[in-house]
């Protein structure tokens, strides 16, 4: 059953982080906010994306007076990728990290909460026996 729901979630993530549809064309209410902002592969992307084309140079196939002209990777990422140039690929890591962090905590305190609320819902669901003396029912 875990594994059903964790590839359910997965599946969200995918399609939210802006993979498959870029981030301007993911259309709003759900998928933008707040699933775009909570989608690890978000960030795992745009790090990527960050550490692949910052400080490169390309040549463009548009040419300006018959001069070729080029590209830097940043203009790339900001206007092809609508990758998100405010903060340095390492933000996207720590972010990566956090979130790896705060997961094993969350899950761990729903196990030792499962843990102790398991045996009272067992005690309050459980029949109690019927009592008898000396053989006789009560």
């Amino acid at each position: 059953m875990g594994i059903i729901a964790g590839a359910g979630i997965q599946g969200l993530m995918i399609l939210g982080g802006g993979f498959f549809r870029l981030p301007n064309d993911l259309p709003k209410p759900f998928w933008k906010y707040p699933l775009y902002y909570i989608a690890f592969h978000k960030y795992a992307y745009q790090g990527m994306f960050k550490n692949e084309f910052e400080g490169l140079k390309f040549q463009s196939n548009q040419a300006a007076g018959g001069i070729p002209r080029m590209i830097n990777g940043e203009e790339i990422l900001r206007d092809v990728w609508q990758v998100e140039m405010g903060y340095s690929k390492w933000v996207d890591v720590v972010i990566l990290l956090g979130m790896a962090i705060f997961y094993r905590f969350l899950f761990l305190i729903i196990i030792k909460t499962s843990e102790t609320i398991k045996p009272v819902i067992i005690a309050a669901t459980e029949v109690p026996p019927n009592e008898t003396i000396h053989g006789e029912a009560l």
